[in-house]
């Protein structure tokens, strides 16, 4: 940040009175300029026929980690719920119609300043099509998931919860749970 955004005055970095953390502060109008994480949130969309269960997944037509799959997930807009932002990218990139259930992974990316909110979700048909953020949509069982062409590690991560708390159910041995995980080390390049 150069400018305040309040003043236009040019900022300074330094640690406010009452605080701890330097932050970009305006000598001008005494604006102090707080940057926080970002929210990203989606869902987990999931179709089970003949007792098996089928996650909905997209091949990302954007970077970072073009053509890489990911689950349908984006950035929180303001005036929105992490509910109403997980329908909405589900619908924007995988045409997806869903229910949305519970809160599912709660995945903390501190290198990168963001958390992300993965929301269980029923597919209510199989009427989805790739929207343009995507380059196509699909239909993985556990076993056919392309695990080395995941796009991000909070994907990985709540893919396996998902799985393992659906093997649990079946052995009659619990149920869905709330999954949080913190995630320090930056992913590998993709080379």
């Amino acid at each position: 940040m150069k400018f305040c955004s309040e003043c236009a005055t040019p900022v300074v970095v330094q640690i406010p009175a009452d605080d701890t953390r330097e932050r970009f502060v305006c000598p001008a109008c005494g604006t102090i300029h707080y940057q926080n994480p970002k929210m990203v949130v989606g869902s987990i969309p999931v179709w089970e026929q003949d007792g098996v269960v089928r996650v909905l997944l997209c091949k990302r037509a954007i970077e970072p980690r073009y053509g890489y799959w990911t689950l349908p997930a984006g950035f929180m807009e303001n005036n929105e719920t992490t509910g109403q932002a997980a329908q909405r990218e589900t619908e924007e990139e995988a045409g997806a119609n869903i229910q949305l259930h519970e809160l599912f992974s709660i995945l903390n990316v501190p290198h990168v300043h963001q958390v992300h909110l993965f929301y269980r979700a029923t597919l209510l048909d199989l009427d989805y099509k790739a929207g343009v953020e995507s380059l196509e949509v699909q239909m993985f069982a556990e076993k056919d998931i392309p695990w080395d062409d995941i796009a991000f590690p909070t994907v990985s991560h709540t893919l396996k919860f998902l799985f393992a708390d659906l093997a649990k159910i079946r052995d009659g041995a619990g149920s869905y749970g709330v999954h949080a995980l913190d995630i320090f080390k930056p992913m590998r390049s993709a080379t």
